[in-house]
């Protein structure tokens, strides 16, 4: 069994968390990076991630989270949060800082920052919400697989009223709308019915179309 293979299946959304076990910097600090890391379209990395640990706003989150205990009882609650549009300053400040890291020009890179631009922008904003939503799924995918090879638990969820989540976080006013949560710390074996379960899944042959 590969190592990757070995912490899937290691992995699983915990349904009760150690309410006082906090997961460490040098733990923390991977998963985000891996976040940060991860593939977007276009390089433009339409959407952000909140990391909170403020135990104020994490008890204002719970109750519109379907009142999932691992909200709360969480170490960090990380908020993935898309742009709510794409915008000519936006896309522009993404490709002009790949031009500032990488030292130069490059012709063929600036007649696709014109081929966004005449595309992107013209579209309506949901339109272009839910495809940068769609970005930060990719994120979840590199977070879920870190955090288990940090050996922490992570429980993605998009059970929870995004607006009101928007409105407890300020994200209007960063021109972001939320997508998903990620509670982030450690299994907490007692009263958590599915710890000891056997993860389920279809079969390769199931699975798998060739063609």
């Amino acid at each position: 069994m590969s190592q990757i293979t070995h912490l899937l299946n290691w992995r699983y959304a915990a349904k009760k968390l150690q309410a006082n076990n906090a997961v460490p910097d040098d733990k923390l600090e991977p998963i985000l990076e891996a976040i940060r890391l991860s593939a977007s379209s276009s390089g433009l990395q339409p959407y952000q991630v909140l990391v909170v640990t403020d135990p104020e706003l994490k008890a204002q989150i719970r109750p519109v989270a379907w009142n999932q205990s691992q909200v709360t009882d969480c170490s960090h609650l990380l908020v993935f949060a898309a742009w709510d549009n794409y915008t000519a300053e936006r896309i522009n400040s993404m490709f002009d800082l790949v031009n500032e890291q990488r030292g130069f020009k490059n012709e063929g890179w600036e007649a696709y920052r014109q081929q966004l631009l005449n595309h992107y922008p013209q579209r309506p904003a949901e339109q272009n919400f839910e495809h940068a939503a769609r970005q930060a799924y990719i994120g979840l995918g590199s977070a879920l697989l870190a955090a288990a090879e940090q050996q922490v638990d992570a429980t993605p969820m998009e059970g929870f009223e995004p607006e009101k989540v928007d409105a407890i976080l300020g994200l209007a006013e960063l021109g972001l709308k939320s997508v998903l949560l990620l509670p982030l710390g450690y299994r907490e074996v007692e009263g958590d019915w599915l710890v000891n379960l056997k993860k389920v899944r279809r079969s390769k042959a199931d699975f798998v179309i060739q063609r």
